[in-house]
């Protein structure tokens, strides 16, 4: 009977309303400490940072309180500045927490290098088709006084020599040095069947 006297005390209701009193304090304290180290239901709209250069995009990050990291590089693209972002993620408009980090790729200042196949001593054909598969252009052709008629005797790139193994940027245009049937210093087999055919 004590006890129940000392539940329904008015002291030990004071205490028991003073202690959810309490509670019911710090809860709300926590609350806010979680909303505010949270961010909680406070977004950014991710800006579009396409074609804009490293610092530009750093600058736009920062204005709208979000951080970025860079990737690994991909191909050049020529459609985008040097140095230009040319990927992110999240993508442009999607909805994220306040200093999230931005997925940047930067477009490279050129094309990758790379090795000039062996097509010397083959027909136009097969180097045109050989050089195309590794990502270069036969921009034109020249003819040179050699037996071997449509035979690759040599290579330019803008009017000065190269050999195979010599290395360039993709998608460079390139000379081709053919043969044009004729004995070099003599006249073509052609004419020399006309001649006796004449005879």
């Amino acid at each position: 009977m004590d006890f129940i006297k000392f539940i329904f005390s008015k002291g030990f209701l004071k205490h028991v309303g003073i202690a959810v009193g309490v509670i019911i304090v710090l809860v709300f304290l926590i609350m806010q400490w979680l909303n505010y180290s949270t961010n909680n239901g406070e977004f950014k709209t991710v800006p579009d940072l396409s074609k804009l250069s490293f610092e530009e995009a750093k600058e736009k990050l920062a204005l709208n309180d979000l951080d970025y990291k860079l990737q690994d590089t991909i191909n050049y693209n020529p459609d985008y500045p040097a140095f230009s972002v040319i990927e992110q993620s999240p993508a442009a408009g999607e909805k994220v927490k306040e200093n999230r980090k931005i997925y940047l790729k930067i477009n490279p200042s050129k094309y990758r290098e790379i090795t000039i196949p062996y097509v010397i001593q083959i027909t136009r054909r097969t180097a045109e088709s050989t050089l195309n598969a590794v990502g270069f252009e036969v921009e034109k052709v020249s003819y040179k006084d050699n037996i071997g008629k449509d035979m690759v005797l040599g290579m330019q790139y803008k009017g000065k020599p190269i050999s195979p193994g010599d290395r360039l940027p993709k998608t460079s245009k390139i000379e081709l040095i053919l043969g044009n049937g004729n004995r070099p210093g003599g006249s073509s087999a052609n004419d020399e069947n006309d001649n006796n055919a004449g005879e």
